[in-house]
């Protein structure tokens, strides 16, 4: 341990203040939406609070992004970086988000549920709050579903190796495109296609055009903000809810498959191991679902397919939308849920979760396993995904990753019963939030003690964060230990 130490570089004050001003910068042009949008519908008393945020994070971040730093980034930055400008967002967002009668930490809760494209909400009713309010959670979910770092080098940011860091730090998808700067714009034109098809959707099936809105940014970001109380069920109409969930279910594909889709064909998607994954997983969260609405909770056949079907797609892609209140559901319907929201989506999707091919490794290696007791023992052979070798660096970092998941909901988890609170309620509550999903039986209120909503925040932090840039961050030779130059 010592030698390692010797070699441990603690992250550069100049390097961090540089490029997360340069996140904020961005943050602050995005943010300028929700001020115009209130403009728009002729909220102006709420101008001011949204302005300033805009304005505010602008200014912080022009200044910061002019600090003189080297161009090379070591990984550790590139992880303190991203946990640094997902706690710092919502600080700034708390701001307009306080409405009468909220507390801070409330508008604090709804903030990081936002930006981390959670959806879990504090506040008793939503229906009779400013549109301006809605649309700048729903706004947040989509910002922070895309990524700020992809944005940034789409839009903004130069070609260097910082910025490649950056964005392999956001996205874990092999260089499927020569450039990162094209790669990044093509998520982002995906991103926009498949938000401006769900706009023109769900207007084409009668529904308002703001809650159009709001709902195309949230699914899309597999988000789960809604502009009603009782979710999808306040649109009143099933096609639309159907249309809602599938353009979730959209998201929580990789992005750059499309792209792959439209420019060599559908065998690129098809043919994909992990869209194959999740379809599988799909199909089973749906049959299973349905079936425990029918057999245990005493739902009729048809009630329990369709409700069935949507919530299973809403947990599989850790969207939280919902047409049946997940309160009153039973506790075997509720311990799948929380199977399918663990699993969660696809790498290099607006998903959350453990992400399927983490789950697919694990079952190639137990396959892997099997296969090698019957084998001579001086056979040599490699577990192999999706036509390669798994590296043993990968094989640590996905049972890691896995673990510390695990080891999060458990440790939150212990502290809710210790607060007095139902086993499966609670483990349901931490799984929803650690993998930015949304669904809830209930326990996220205004009632619920201010510990615990930290407790969740933390949570709903380190699931978008995938736990280790949190954990970096916190580290303390992170900050202390000898400086690379020095």
């Amino acid at each position: 341990m010592k030698q390692i130490s010797t070699l441990h570089f603690g992250v550069r004050p100049a390097i961090v203040g540089k490029y997360t001003g340069q996140l904020l910068l961005i943050f602050s042009l995005l943010f300028t939406v929700p001020p115009l949008f209130c403009l728009v519908v002729g909220e102006y008393g709420l101008f001011a609070p949204y302005a300033l945020v805009a304005g505010g994070s602008g200014l912080a971040g022009y200044l910061l992004q002019r600090i003189r730093a080297p161009e090379d980034i070591q990984h550790n930055e590139t992880l303190v970086i991203s946990a640094l400008i997902f706690i710092t967002v919502p600080l700034l967002v708390s701001v307009p988000f306080l409405q009468p009668g909220v507390s801070w930490i409330d508008a604090f809760f709804e903030a990081v549920s936002g930006v981390t494209t959670t959806g879990l909400s504090n506040l008793p009713s939503v229906e009779h709050l400013p549109r301006t309010f809605l649309f700048a959670r729903a706004w947040l979910q989509w910002i922070g579903g895309l990524g700020f770092v992809v944005l940034s080098v789409a839009v903004l940011l130069p070609h260097s190796k910082a910025t490649l860091q950056l964005f392999k730090q956001s996205w874990e998808q092999e260089g499927l495109i020569a450039s990162t700067k094209a790669y990044a714009r093509i998520i982002l034109l995906v991103y926009l296609a498949l938000t401006l098809i769900g706009f023109l959707l769900l207007m084409v099936l009668g529904v308002p055009w703001f809650d159009s809105a709001a709902h195309v940014l949230a699914a899309v970001s597999t988000g789960g903000f809604s502009s009603y109380d009782d979710s999808l069920a306040g649109l009143g109409s099933r096609p639309a809810e159907t249309a809602v969930i599938i353009l979730s279910l959209s998201g929580a594909f990789p992005l750059i498959l499309y792209y792959l889709f439209f420019t060599q064909g559908w065998r690129e998607f098809t043919g994909n191991v992990e869209v194959k994954g999740l379809a599988s997983a799909v199909c089973l969260a749906v049959l299973a679902t349905s079936a425990t609405l029918l057999a245990v909770d005493g739902l009729p056949l048809r009630t329990a397919v369709e409700d069935g079907t949507l919530l299973a797609l809403s947990a599989q892609t850790t969207t939280g939308f919902s047409t049946l209140p997940v309160v009153g559901l039973s506790d075997p319907t509720k311990f799948l849920l929380i199977l399918f929201m663990l699993i969660g989506g696809n790498v290099g999707s607006t998903a959350g979760g453990i992400k399927i091919v983490r789950l697919l490794v694990i079952l190639r290696l137990i396959r892997f396993m099997i296969v090698r007791s019957g084998l001579p023992s001086d056979a040599v052979i490699y577990p192999r995904l999706m036509g390669r070798r798994l590296e043993s660096v990968e094989i640590v970092r996905c049972f890691l990753l896995v673990f510390l998941f695990l080891l999060v909901i458990g440790v939150s988890w212990f502290i809710f019963i210790l607060m007095g609170y139902p086993l499966l309620d609670s483990l349901f509550e931490v799984v929803s939030a650690t993998c930015t999903v949304g669904l809830s039986t209930g326990i996220s209120s205004p009632s619920l003690p201010a510990a615990l909503k930290s407790v969740l925040c933390m949570d709903m932090l380190m699931g978008r964060l995938e736990i280790i840039a949190f954990l970096v961050l916190l580290y303390p030779p992170t900050w202390f230990a000898k400086k690379r130059g020095a």
